[in-house]
């Protein structure tokens, strides 16, 4: 791996690295608010809303192994810049959408913009701080990316209100272009291994993924034992075995399998999809409810919300202070037992008239557990590998959240249609109680799974028989 060796101010560094993480997280849920706005606008069916959202995450989670590929042959930082562009451009080709499927097609292309953001913003972070300074900028970030998560809602449903469902999208261009001179300004260059691009593995990888989430977004409408169902559903698994197999004996694999033989890396992974697929299927329930039965307005929705997503903020960043001190096991644990608990005290609670103080403890539980949550799996991943590896282990953990996040919408929305419910105030509430129990309990098996994760003594003694471990990102 190559870098330069000029440092520019830490809070600066943080800032450029961040803002891109922030903006591409942030678009991930920013629609969320606006959803029944666009299905009035736009005509658009209960299918074509998960669209808006799955269209981005699925095309993001598919390109961000071969955005890493990219970024360690031919420059992280000048990989990272083109992401942002084709973002950006993205971003406008959806402001000006005049139909639902326009829509859809410019959100594929503004997930895969977005690919290059993440993971390569965490890679070029760990190589522009020094290693002291790793663990804060590290929470720092977390933060800042879980916030753009947990601050779509509310920032769509004000836009939404104060403007048009257009403006959700023109907000990005000025971020964009404010990232790309900061990125510039502050942001050294930094390559990993230069390698043959895995072409065959990209198309395996995004075909399998686009399979499953299609059988399961379809189910419901099509019948489980549809044709269209079946063939994306058998199809998707028997390409994503061909995609492992492939991976396994390809020279230079999109995703290098060996790195799951680390166990904190492969837990970290597995409670990344699990906790991904549990959160956010209910917050893309939850928000819905409160509009369509409630009669909230979008802005009034993510402003009940607040509670939930403003927590990420103050938790996130301390959890990169708390970590060396407790390890990674107790704060991914707790986070995700807390998000277990307060989205069954929601569940239970959730009724039309029920009363909003009724669920502020279920958004406090969630947002503290989130928060608890971000920083400790990004250390988790990163603890025992090697500085090459870097960017393709923070981008294979990126890629599994995001198909969480497109399996989590696909699979409580299957729940909350299977049984019987619809986007209406008298047809919406039961199902949905039934949704979000569903992910309360998709999040009390993550929890059972967290506590897999290697302890304070076992990272600290796993530490130095790993390759070029950092010590700087291995809790102390």
């Amino acid at each position: 791996m190559t870098t330069t060796t000029r440092r520019s101010p830490l809070a600066l560094v943080i800032l450029a690295a961040s803002i891109p993480a922030f903006m591409a997280s942030l678009d991930n849920l920013v629609v969320t608010n606006a959803l029944p706005v666009l299905a009035t606008d736009l005509d658009a069916t209960l299918e074509q809303l998960q669209w808006f959202i799955n269209g981005y995450s699925l095309a993001f989670a598919s390109m961000i192994l071969m955005a890493v590929a990219l970024g360690d042959r031919f420059g992280r930082r000048r990989t990272f810049q083109g992401g942002i562009v084709l973002f950006t451009f993205a971003s406008i080709l959806c402001a000006l959408a005049p139909t639902a499927e326009a829509l859809i097609a410019a959100r594929v292309l503004q997930g895969i913009g977005g690919a290059a953001l993440m993971p390569l913003s965490l890679a070029i972070l760990s190589t522009n701080v020094s290693a002291k300074m790793r663990p804060l900028a590290i929470g720092i970030w977390g933060g800042v990316a879980g916030l753009g998560v947990a601050v779509g809602p509310l920032i769509g449903g004000a836009v939404v209100e104060g403007l048009t469902w257009h403006a959700i999208f023109w907000l990005n261009v000025p971020v964009g272009v404010v990232a790309i001179v900061l990125i510039r300004a502050f942001l050294t260059e930094s390559r990993g291994d230069a390698v043959r691009l895995d072409l065959v593995g990209l198309g395996l990888g995004m075909a399998a993924v686009f399979g499953l989430v299609f059988g399961i977004v379809r189910g419901n409408d099509a019948g489980w034992t549809s044709a269209q169902v079946l063939a994306g559903l058998i199809g998707g698994g028997v390409l994503l075995f061909a995609f492992l197999a492939w991976e396994n004996r390809v020279r230079d694999p999109l995703l290098p399998l060996g790195l799951f033989r680390d166990r904190s890396f492969s837990v970290a992974n597995a409670v990344g999809l699990m906790f991904s697929v549990g959160i956010f299927g209910a917050v893309f329930i939850l928000i819905q409810f409160l509009q369509v039965v409630q009669g909230k307005s979008p802005l009034e929705a993510g402003a009940m919300t607040m509670p939930w997503t403003m927590a990420p903020l103050f938790v996130a960043p301390l959890t990169g202070i708390i970590a060396p001190r407790v390890g990674t096991r107790v704060l991914v644990t707790a986070g995700v037992a807390s998000q277990a608990a307060g989205l069954a005290w929601i569940g239970v609670a959730l009724d039309p008239a029920v009363d909003y103080w009724t669920l502020v403890p279920g958004f406090v539980l969630c947002g503290v557990g989130m928060g608890l949550v971000f920083a400790p799996l990004a250390t988790a991943v990163l603890a025992h590998m090697r500085d090459e590896d870097h960017a393709k282990a923070s981008g294979t953990n990126a890629t599994v959240r995001e198909i969480g996040v497109a399996l989590g919408i696909a699979v409580l929305t299957a729940v909350f249609t299977g049984v019987g419910g619809e986007l209406t105030p008298t047809g919406y509430t039961d199902a949905a109680q039934t949704a979000v129990l569903w992910g309360a309990g998709i999040l009390a098996v993550t929890t059972a799974v967290a506590m897999l994760l290697p302890s304070r003594r076992a990272e600290l003694g796993g530490a130095p028989a790993a390759v070029n471990a950092d010590p700087a990102l291995v809790p102390a």
